[in-house]
């Protein structure tokens, strides 16, 4: 499929072609901020911007040796620096990491203990698994830790926490099995990386309707570090400003809320700076509407309902029904609509099946994303939005 440049095409270039990485305190991430500030403004949206603190991490390189060989490694985010040398020692599972000995020394964690990145300390979706294998390393007080991805060929770091003080650092596969062969070696890590505190921000475009309700419609526009993000979530941002463009001056019944998130990569999130600051609104939205992975090349756009009554998903039905390339998912709660539907908010959550083989990746480029399927997500919402606009608001409530 070619890419033809449309309008979310070109905000999709803007975002993950020209401006890249934009995660939180870092200067893409202020970057994107200023240019959905900037489009939002163009459409004669009343903008908010909502800034918080967090923390400003900067990667300034990795070294990883072993017997002298130099091996690829990549600090993990908000890791503090280090210079260790030390004895390594693996662990494959969590009774392993019970029994291992890593006081002052270089812990491998590989195998069951890395099958996904571990929760932040923080994070109100950590199961009890990640505060069990948290607190058995903070209690072993390694010097440092080395977590090997899993997925050949790709690299994704695996602990992503601020608050986690150990520092660590992510190798591939190749070389975590380099390291495996060689246990009970010394080996030698380096991490130059620089904290401080910065900010980030929350971009709220408001247009006012003839009623005080609204639907909301969203996007983080943020990224994990050095990747593009253009399936996570540089095209959800750019369906987001392509609808703000359609409507922005459009006469409506019901009034819209443009959402640009920050902070849904790492914590702190930027939902919480929205709900601060929400009040009492948040019992005027009709519906909340989130772009998270929308228009991937590798996949069909995919939709889902939450806390929608069962007129709310039998119309949604009905809508959806001419997009044969649409697929309906189960509901999943790991994206921002998951800030209305907990609160009993109807809410949709376009994405597709695609997006999840790149996100966070460092491959994550415009060239695996489909200008056709981003249209066709700007062409389908305008429709929801145009047909809610007639509808009261406990109509796609679920009945307590």
């Amino acid at each position: 499929m070619r890419n033809p440049k449309t309008s979310a095409m070109l905000h999709l270039n803007k975002l993950s072609g020209e401006i890249g990485s934009r995660a939180i305190g870092t200067p893409g991430n202020q970057d994107a901020a200023g240019y959905i500030q900037d489009v939002f403004t163009a459409c004669d949206l009343d903008v908010e911007e909502q800034d918080y603190t967090c923390p400003a991490w900067e990667d300034l390189g990795a070294s990883l040796t072993l017997n002298g060989e130099p091996l690829d490694v990549a600090a993990n985010a908000f890791s503090p620096a280090c210079a260790v040398t030390a004895l390594l020692v693996p662990a494959c599972t969590i009774a392993e990491l019970e029994a291992a000995d890593l006081n002052g020394r270089i812990g491998l964690l590989y195998g069951d203990l890395t099958t996904a990145p571990l929760a932040c300390k923080s994070w109100f979706l950590k199961t009890e698994r990640d505060d069990q294998i948290i607190r058995l390393l903070e209690e072993k007080e390694p010097a440092a830790l080395i977590t090997v991805q899993t997925k050949a060929g790709l690299l994704e770091r695996l602990i992503e926490d601020w608050e986690f003080l150990i520092p660590s650092a992510t190798v591939p596969a190749m070389t975590g099995l380099a390291l495996l062969r060689q246990s009970g070696s010394r080996v030698h890590l380096r991490i130059n990386s620089r904290q401080a505190p910065g900010s980030t921000a929350n971009l709220v475009g408001r247009k006012p309707g003839n009623n005080p309700e609204k639907i909301v419609l969203c996007a983080h526009y943020d990224t994990k570090f050095d990747t593009p993000g253009a399936s996570d979530n540089g095209g959800g941002v750019a369906v987001l400003l392509a609808l703000a463009e359609r409507f922005g001056h459009k006469k409506m019944h019901y009034g819209l809320e443009f959402v640009a998130f920050t902070g849904e990569e790492y914590l702190p999130i930027g939902d919480d700076e929205y709900l601060r600051r929400s009040g009492d609104g948040l019992d005027q939205i009709v519906a909340a509407i989130n772009f998270d992975g929308v228009g991937s090349l590798l996949g069909p756009n995919t939709i889902t309902s939450i806390a929608g009554s069962q007129l709310f998903q039998e119309h949604l039905n009905r809508l959806t029904a001419p997009y044969p390339g649409v697929a309906w998912v189960p509901p999943w709660p790991e994206s921002n609509h998951s800030t209305f539907s907990m609160r009993g908010i109807p809410s949709i959550a376009f994405s597709s099946v695609g997006a999840f083989r790149l996100a966070h990746m460092r491959d994550d480029t415009v060239e695996w994303i489909s200008g056709t399927r981003l249209d066709e997500a700007v062409a389908l919402t305008s429709q929801i939005i145009d047909s809610l606009q007639d509808k009261p608001l406990a109509w796609g409530r679920q009945q307590q």
